[in-house]
């Protein structure tokens, strides 16, 4: 098959996504039996890691191949829980953990992994060990973590910055005094693709943990009654509704979508000053900006801290990795080449060099040389500190939660940032689906 999925993505660009890749898979040919499928997102650069790491593993595998399928972020979210729900997933479920791995693991869709990785401890050794929280339900672990560490960062364009004179923000007053002077000169204060909505909540996340510390998050996780109605998650929530009312927001952000890649743009171009986003983004502006990354226009910093506020100001927000799953539904053979996937063919070197190039960081240990001599050392080294040394590293909300209250939330962060509720609305109606 000699059109790869690449190639059909590039020709496929007004088809809708989900039609274009029904017929978009991998390199299993005729007369090669396919061994195992497997979904996972598109958009470059990762996308390009993703699809090199399964090329080397079928071509040292010529007889068990494993044909993959990609689909934008948005619209993956939801064909997967269908394709589960339905008993027709891939055999290997990309995904990024926690509540929803819970769900899946709960409802014995996925396979339990616990005794592969007592049979291979080097695997486990090798990684990370913070991957293994959102892998884990109670005490078992569902899924391989993989990829990347992507803490949320505060990016800013230099540029703009010396062209108003101005510094980069060290507490929330900074931002809400430096809102009116971008804005003065017609500069938006922050990017946001607000559609996609987890855009929004990374917002959300780090204003709840600055004022309130990562308790106030943790108690909803966990049931506690009314836990989105703590004084310090009000406050977080009005601090919210005082930036937009402040039109620190590019104005539209509600019509763009993350995966156009519209408010990475914004930032590169200089429309937009600031963007809250995670640690992916750099290798998109490093790809799309043109000189932008190559002549230091682009500046990276941790979130503020709030005055009076109780979270420690090393804590970050984001994914401790990505998680692939097995699906319980695959057949044996499916499921060994899977396992033989995940002991052979994920973060070998080459994907562990191909990730450090895009400017990110490997769940890997031991790459500490690799990304000092990397071109991107700088932003590398950023990344890796802020996620080894947060006191606490806080699981995207949307995936920390079950799959449901994700939902919810979601809804809900849309209709905040629109002014339609109010603070106190937003708990109830969070309170509703997380409270026991």
């Amino acid at each position: 098959m000699a059109l790869s999925r690449r190639t059909l993505l590039g020709l496929a660009a007004a088809v809708p996504v989900s039609a274009a890749l029904t017929a978009c898979g991998g390199s299993s040919g005729p007369g090669k039996s396919s061994g195992a499928t497997y979904w996972y997102l598109n958009g470059q650069p990762q996308e390009g890691v993703r699809a090199g790491a399964v090329d080397a593993f079928n071509k040292a595998h010529p007889d068990t191949q494993i044909d993959d399928t990609t689909y934008q972020n948005d619209a993956y979210k939801t064909k997967i829980k269908t394709a589960i729900g339905a008993g027709k997933a891939p055999t290997i479920i990309w995904g990024w953990g926690g509540g929803t791995l819970r769900a899946y693991a709960e409802a014995g869709q996925v396979e339990d992994l616990t005794p592969w990785f007592d049979e291979h401890p080097d695997v486990k050794k090798g990684l990370f060990p913070s991957s293994f929280g959102a892998a884990t339900v109670d005490g078992r672990i569902y899924a391989m973590p993989s990829e990347t560490v992507q803490p949320i960062i505060l990016y800013y364009n230099r540029k703009v910055f010396d062209q108003i004179g101005v510094e980069p923000p060290e507490t929330w007053d900074d931002i809400m005094a430096l809102v009116p002077r971008f804005n003065a000169k017609g500069i938006a204060p922050f990017a946001l693709g607000g559609q996609s909505r987890w855009t929004n909540m990374m917002w959300l996340e780090f204003l709840f943990d600055r004022i309130g510390g990562p308790e106030v998050f943790q108690a909803a996780i966990e049931g506690e009654k009314n836990a989105w109605s703590h004084p310090d998650a009000i406050k977080a929530l009005t601090a919210l509704q005082d930036l937009v009312k402040a039109d620190g927001f590019v104005k539209g952000f509600s019509s763009i979508t993350a995966d156009s890649n519209a408010d990475q743009a914004l930032l590169y171009t200089g429309r937009a000053a600031m963007m809250l986003h995670g640690a992916w983004s750099y290798g998109i502006q490093q790809a799309d900006g043109g000189d932008f990354v190559p002549s230091g226009s682009l500046g990276f910093m941790n979130f503020p801290a709030v005055d009076g506020g109780k979270g420690d100001l090393s804590n970050t927000v984001g994914n401790p990795a990505q998680y692939l799953s097995i699906s319980s539904k695959a057949s044996a053979e499916e499921k060994k080449v899977a396992k033989e996937f995940f002991a052979t063919g994920l973060l070998q070197e080459e994907e562990v060099k191909s990730w450090i190039g895009n400017g990110s960081v490997p769940i890997r240990l031991g790459t500490e040389k690799l990304l000092a001599a990397s071109d991107n050392a700088e932003f590398l080294q950023f990344t890796y500190d802020l996620a080894s040394k947060a006191k606490v590293f806080v699981q995207s909300w949307d995936q920390a939660l079950s799959p449901t209250a994700a939902e919810t939330l979601l809804d809900n962060i849309v209709k905040l940032f629109q002014l339609s509720i109010s603070p106190q609305q937003f708990a109830s109606n969070l309170n509703a689906v997380t409270g026991a």
